[in-house]
């Protein structure tokens, strides 16, 4: 049995919790975020101990893989609706910066071109400063597939360190070429 699979997801901080057959709504608020459960894979809710309990039809591979992931889904989409999820990005380079313009973050990191990233709906992006790059949202799936794509246009480099990183994320620095003997 899954140790993670097994543990029941406390519902907290107001949030709130349907099943209708293999489709859970987790709503508070404006913030809904649904998802369908596998079929090898039931989920029910407690309402007298305010619990979400998810379990398998059976030992097959396919319910023993769904039985924790849906269960960390579900934790998810709890805690996201509740107190959301936040990523953070620091541009490093003279004269790289970002602008949000619409549903659209312009990124303009050394290259002839801007680089375009489209915002996905239900997440929220500001910029500071043109160099710190805030992404919020309920979603966390989509707030790290939207901060991923925004440092994949000028990920961190060794040599110099520039590039769009996480913020306090830790760039081991390499020497370069030494002359002489």
């Amino acid at each position: 049995m899954s140790r993670i699979g097994k543990k029941p997801v406390p519902i907290t901080d107001g949030a709130e919790v349907k099943v209708n057959g293999s489709e859970i709504v987790v709503s508070k608020g404006k913030d809904s975020l649904t998802y369908t459960a596998r079929p090898e894979v039931t989920v029910k809710v407690d309402a007298e101990a305010k619990e979400v309990i998810v379990e398998r039809a059976d030992d097959s591979r396919a319910a023993k893989s769904m039985h924790g992931t849906t269960r960390t889904l579900i934790a998810n989409m709890i805690e996201g609706v509740t107190k959301g999820y936040k990523k953070e990005l620091q541009i490093v380079g003279v004269g790289w910066s970002a602008q949000v313009k619409g549903m659209e973050v312009h990124l303009m990191l050394g290259y002839a071109d801007t680089r375009i990233v489209p915002i996905p709906a239900g997440v929220t992006v500001e910029v500071k400063q043109q160099q710190h790059i805030i992404i919020t949202g309920a979603n966390k799936q989509k707030v790290g597939e939207c901060a991923a794509a925004c440092r994949a246009h000028r990920k961190p480099e060794p040599y110099n360190g520039k590039g769009v990183r996480y913020l306090n994320e830790v760039v081991t620095r390499k020497q370069g070429k030494a002359f002489g003997s």
